[in-house]
């Protein structure tokens, strides 16, 4: 007999991952995962913001516990899952979500920064989903959700111009394939969330370029409202898709139809 659909988003007793998790989408995603239930680690670069957050949800009575950690770095990777185990026992959900990015024309762009944004944003998100796979792989369950973008669906000549990044997010949604097809046959599904813009402390400070634009063009014809990636978070984190692996969706307001 099927679960009733409350069940089947039902987290109770699961353990998520968040990297990123202590601001913007990646602070969203986390509570929406707490609303359902799951205990949660999060990952952050920064002490001040990672125990704020972490401190607001305990207030809340969620489960969480916080971890600073460098995607980038595979010692701090492998110290967060090794401080997920301990605290929690398993990890059943990674939100694959810290992210940086560089704003410059190509024939301009620092190599330097090039590596940075793609060190983070790509090589973290195979590091991270590495470690947390082996784990998942000895359970023979778990859920990978890498947090990708319509810029690696989909670029404008208005701008804005950020290569790495671009880069890095189309990167992701292939790295998400493929993980899906290495490790679908052993219980782990992947999958990726493509946000469109969303008011958040990366966005921001591109979305007055666009905002005009999304209003007479999108299908929906507005920027992101805050709560707007929580239903999709849940449904790939839970059971309610449990026959879906390897897609990536477009949260966008239909700006990539």
């Amino acid at each position: 007999m099927s679960k009733n659909v409350r069940e089947l988003f039902d987290l109770t007793g699961r353990t998520a991952i968040v990297t990123g998790g202590s601001r913007g989408i990646g602070k969203e995603m986390a509570e929406a995962l707490g609303e359902a239930g799951a205990n949660l680690m999060l990952c952050a670069r920064r002490r001040e913001w990672l125990d704020e957050t972490v401190n607001e949800f305990a207030a809340r009575g969620f489960n969480a516990a916080g971890k600073m950690c460098d995607v980038s770095k595979p010692d701090e990777v492998q110290a967060v899952v090794d401080s997920t185990i301990k605290h929690f026992g398993s990890v059943d959900i990674l939100i694959n979500n810290a992210g940086i990015s560089w704003g410059a024309m190509p024939e301009e762009m620092p190599l330097e920064q090039w590596k940075k944004v793609i060190d983070v944003n790509l090589t973290g998100c195979f590091l991270m989903a590495q470690a947390v796979g082996r784990k998942m792989l000895e359970q023979g369950s778990g859920s990978i959700i890498n947090i990708a973008s319509i810029a690696g669906m989909t670029s404008s000549a208005n701008g804005p111009f950020y290569s790495g990044y671009v880069a890095s997010k189309a990167g992701l949604i292939g790295l998400t394939r493929e993980l899906a097809a290495s490790w679908g046959r052993r219980g782990i599904r992947v999958n990726a969330i493509a946000p469109g813009f969303f008011h958040s402390r990366l966005a921001d400070a591109v979305i007055d370029i666009y905002e005009r634009s999304i209003q007479e063009n999108n299908v929906i014809p507005r920027v992101g409202n805050e709560g707007e990636l929580k239903g999709v978070t849940v449904f790939l984190a839970s059971d309610a898709s449990s026959y879906v692996t390897g897609q990536t969706i477009a949260v966008d307001g239909g700006m990539t139809v």
